[in-house]
């Protein structure tokens, strides 16, 4: 296959840290390429430099065989690599064709544009409106938006980041089909994921990095994912194991919950019902956007549901806010890491009291105990492995992956008695989501109750005793997790309905 991008000796390090040593590979036309890493293994920092978001120090880029340099991304798009984020990064009050047109530097007019949007969406399987309001897209669909951006400049090199980490097994599927397609037209894609069977599906070479350095490559389609996964940490990966226990009392029960939150673009939770006990872990799936957050504020005391009741080990909690819950031990683990579970400019000790002075009593007289405090801050970084120079280093150093080890251990060592958690190991790799996916089972077989809402199936499946879907705002019923199929699941997340025969004993739950 004919060369398109080659990387030689690329160089990258920020204060002393070295993001990128000497890293080199090439990415054929046609070929679809995966990056693979750990958190903190220079993944993020490399596809920067290859997008023109950064410059490395030294080394050098080929693309087509000629020099390679970008200043900055619209160079990168100029040369014909473009780039859909993790993040997406889109105007919720603007349009789809508005959305588009911000990320081209010369935009047609609207009209002509919102005709091309239809065009390319229809050719590659990925419908969409132009007209239609970003902020009543589901997930798949912004995301279609971000692609669609990307395809209306003719990428020659399409790099994706954690492109899967919000669709449905159906919308998965519905991707994979464009990705090959223009894998067929010769269009190259550099894929980055955790999700390492989609590897093994998609991808025909991988590259991983660790510790900033290529430590190898390999076959996605003879390696198995364990074997991938051992290569990104270097070491034996340890599979989540537990052990049979019948679940005990019921610790929290929530009954016909009336929520409108605040922002226009929320989703209102209606008539929704749950119940969780002791040593049970409740899984909650779901395409983002579908009420995932406004459960996980109603339940914490952030929020106070218009109608509906919140019982703790028989205790009406309601009205009470999230200190006084976290009191009784109703704790919570939000999916924003940086401005919700951790301010940002803090410290990982600061961090550390803003959530676990109450139950780890590290405060006296209304005055904090910074040694004490500074102390638990050690045992979280050393039990879940928290890669930092020292626990002053603020919570915006770390990499994703790193903070959300940081902010999961910080909930699990102060012992609740429930713990609802959202997307605890989204943006982590193998070794640390097979780590914290342990510290919840573990969790459980102590006796708590842990509500775990996610959108990775193959986790909430590995984890869970029951299943449950949100979908606009509304609970499916919860069915034992052990033997659901995908296409169930998929349904369930679509908002079919479950027969009442499906219906577990003490979960009542109103679709």
């Amino acid at each position: 296959m004919t060369e398109l991008l080659k990387l030689q000796g690329l160089t990258k390090a920020y204060l002393g840290v070295i993001a990128n040593d000497h890293v080199g590979f090439s990415i054929a036309k046609g070929e679809v390429h995966a990056l693979l890493g750990e958190n903190g293994a220079g993944k993020s920092t490399l596809v920067k430099m290859i997008y023109g978001l950064t410059k490395p120090d030294s080394g050098t880029m080929t693309l087509h065989g000629a020099p390679y340099a970008p200043n900055s991304p619209q160079a990168a798009r100029a040369s014909g690599v473009a780039m859909v984020f993790q993040h997406f990064s889109l105007f919720e009050a603007l349009n789809v064709a508005e959305n588009v047109a911000l990320g081209m530097e010369n935009p047609p007019k609207m009209n002509d544009l919102a005709r091309s949007i239809r065009e390319v969406s229809h050719t590659y399987g990925l419908p969409l409106d132009p007209h239609r309001t970003v902020g009543d897209l589901s997930a798949g669909e912004r995301q279609r938006v971000e692609i669609i951006r990307c395809l209306l400049q003719d990428p020659k090199l399409l790099i994706m980041d954690e492109p899967t980490s919000v669709l449905t097994p159906q919308e998965v599927e519905i991707l994979f089909t464009t990705l090959r397609k223009l894998q067929s037209e010769g269009t190259s894609i550099l894929y980055i994921s955790h999700k390492l069977e989609e590897i093994r599906s998609l991808c025909d070479d991988a590259t991983i990095l660790r510790m900033g350095k290529v430590v190898g490559t390999c076959d996605p389609k003879t390696t198995t994912a364990r074997d991938m996964a051992e290569l990104m940490v270097g070491e034996t990966l340890h599979i989540p194991t537990r052990e049979a226990k019948e679940s005990g009392a019921e610790l929290l029960s929530v009954q016909g919950i009336e929520f409108a939150p605040q922002s226009p673009f929320g989703t209102r939770l209606k008539n929704l019902s749950l119940s969780v006990k002791s040593g049970e872990i409740l899984g909650i799936g779901g395409v983002a956007g579908n009420g995932q957050d406004e459960l996980l504020s109603v339940l914490s005391g952030e929020a106070k549901a218009q109608s509906g009741s919140v019982v703790f080990e028989g205790q009406d909690i309601s009205t009470l806010g999230p200190n006084a819950r976290r009191a009784l031990g109703l704790l919570s683990a939000p999916e924003e890491r940086l401005g919700h579970a951790a301010a940002p400019n803090m410290s990982l000790i600061e961090n550390t009291a803003l959530t676990a002075t109450i139950r780890k009593k590290l405060s006296k007289n209304n005055f904090i105990n910074w040694s004490k405090t500074e102390k638990f801050a050690q045992e979280i970084i050393k039990t879940f492995d928290v890669r930092t120079p020292s626990a002053n280093a603020a919570a915006r150093s770390l990499s994703g992956g790193n903070l959300q080890k940081f902010v999961i251990g910080r909930e699990v060592m102060q012992d609740p008695k429930v713990l609802v958690v959202n997307q605890p190991t989204w943006g982590v790799d193998a070794s640390a989501a097979a780590s914290i996916r342990q510290a919840l089972l573990d969790l459980a077989a102590g006796g708590a109750a842990v509500i775990c809402i996610s959108q990775d199936l193959d986790e909430l499946m590995e984890i869970s005793d029951h299943f449950a879907a949100l979908n606009e705002g509304k609970l499916s019923v919860p069915r034992v997790a052990k033997g659901l199929t995908v296409d169930e699941i998929g349904l369930m997340m679509g908002g079919a309905e479950t027969s009442s025969d499906t219906q577990i004993a003490g979960h009542e739950v109103s679709a």
